[in-house]
């Protein structure tokens, strides 16, 4: 059993087959407001459950004081053999949670099973602040029935998810001097097929990547919201054509 207590996390038990009593303090756990605890950070509005010290699933405060409480009621639930199911089994009415594999702690039908969607949905929960770079083209630029053809230059996209809902900075550097060659504030927003907050922003920068021209520059996204930052993306900038 895994006991856990400090100012901003509650004491938590932990159930598994064989375990020990032990004592652990937890440090940095994140609260409802959200802030960089690495790649776990969980988005604005969610916590880590810690059904044991090392859950950092992302739920709602509601259901982290529910875990709590059921870790606290673990023992008074259990009723040895009930079933052949060992030490461990559950009185009539309950069931093992399952939150992480040798979850035994006992709780109800209802609650194992927002266990495993808030398990289901743990990715989508965390800030993993990723991002890419694809390419756009210019389109036409037509007045009335006389157009100008694009000049068929491939520029820089720069794509992200697994952000807050909210602003986002988006940097790219040049590597020699690290000087800022274009930044822009987007908003994350929800869009089909992507986790969390997700954006797209074109850039006025050409992609000179080609074979044989190396990275000489760097994008990076900020979430606004919990100050985390993401991984640095290589671009290749500075050709004024291919």
């Amino acid at each position: 059993m895994t006991v856990k207590n400090s100012v901003r996390r509650a004491v938590v038990l932990g159930i598994t087959a064989g375990m020990t009593a032990a004592t652990a303090v937890v440090a940095g756990a994140p609260t409802a407001t959200a802030e960089d605890f690495g790649p776990d950070t969980c988005r604005q509005g969610y916590v880590w459950r810690e059904a044991r010290a090392s859950d950092r699933v992302c739920v709602t405060p509601a259901t982290r004081e529910r875990t709590r409480y059921d870790n606290s009621r673990a023992a008074s639930r259990r009723d040895p053999g009930n079933g052949g199911n060992g030490p461990y089994a559950c009185r009539d009415g309950y069931v093992w949670r399952e939150a992480f594999p040798g979850d035994l702690v006992c709780v109800t039908p209802a609650t194992r099973s927002q266990a495993r969607r808030d398990n289901q949905a743990a990715d989508s929960r965390r800030v993993s602040a990723r991002l890419w770079k694809s390419r756009w083209y210019a389109q036409p630029d037509c007045d009335g029935d006389t157009c100008t053809a694009p000049d068929g230059i491939a520029r820089i996209q720069l794509n992200g998810d697994h952000y807050n809902f909210g602003e986002v900075r988006v940097v790219v550097r040049r590597d020699r001097d690290n000087r800022v060659v274009w930044s822009r504030t987007v908003r994350a927003t929800a869009h089909r097929g992507h986790a969390g907050g997700s954006f797209a922003v074109r850039t006025n920068l050409n992609d000179c990547a080609r074979s044989g021209r190396p990275a000489n520059g760097h994008a990076r996204a900020y979430d606004v919201t919990s100050g985390r930052w993401s991984a640095r993306i290589p671009v290749t900038i500075g050709c004024a054509v291919l």
